[in-house]
């Protein structure tokens, strides 16, 4: 082969499998942070002294069966 005609790269390409345990972690963090909101929600948002957002959150945990008194 001359200069002029050089063969065409090819590129490679490396394929990484995860293990089993680091989707088992990242289902574990989405798991707490649901339940980091989850409390939030209840929490913070059903015990507001503010009306409007205290007897929306009320009203919420009635429809779901959610003791509260």
């Amino acid at each position: 082969m001359s200069q002029s005609q050089a063969a065409p790269q090819v590129a490679q390409t490396q394929v990484t499998h995860l293990p089993v345990a680091t989707r088992q972690v990242g289902r574990l963090a989405q798991s707490l942070m649901a339940m980091t909101l989850g409390l939030f929600i209840v929490g913070v948002v059903g015990f507001s002294h503010i009306d409007v957002i205290h007897n929306a959150a009320h009203d919420v945990r009635h429809s779901n069966a959610f003791p509260c008194h």
